[in-house]
């Protein structure tokens, strides 16, 4: 029986794993999930408390209402916090449970395009209200 050759590596371990790891991508990509949801609270609790304060209101006291600046603002920036919140949890979702590196980056950029446009749709419901308001 003949011996095959072993292979002797001069890397350190350092240099074997150098590579595999994360890349720091996922701190910021974890705070930002966490910023986003912070910010998504108190714009959330007065989204809540203004719909609550309309409910009733003829379409005319909602038109004024959203025509309001500081509400489209706030309502602008619900909407836009609310989208990239979203896309980014289900961002990592697929990255956690599609295994396969094609299915994931299709499905992924397949997400991003149909959360931007409901995003845009959105945003252009508000700026038509704001201007109508």
């Amino acid at each position: 029986m003949s011996k095959s050759p072993t292979q002797t590596i001069m890397r350190s371990g350092l240099g074997l794993v150098r590579g595999l790891g994360s890349a720091k991508t996922g701190a910021s990509h974890w705070l930002a999930e966490r910023a986003t949801g912070l910010a998504l609270v108190p714009l959330s609790l007065w989204f809540i408390y203004s719909i609550l304060s309309l409910l009733g209101a003829p379409r005319a006291a909602v038109v004024a209402w959203g025509g309001h600046m500081v509400n489209a603002t706030l309502l602008l920036a619900l909407v836009l916090i609310m989208f990239h919140h979203m896309a980014m949890g289900l961002q990592v979702v697929m990255e956690d449970y599609i295994h396969s590196e094609k299915r994931r980056l299709v499905s992924v950029l397949l997400m991003k395009a149909v959360v931007g446009l409901f995003g845009l749709a959105a945003t252009l419901a508000i700026i038509k209200l704001a201007l109508v308001g």
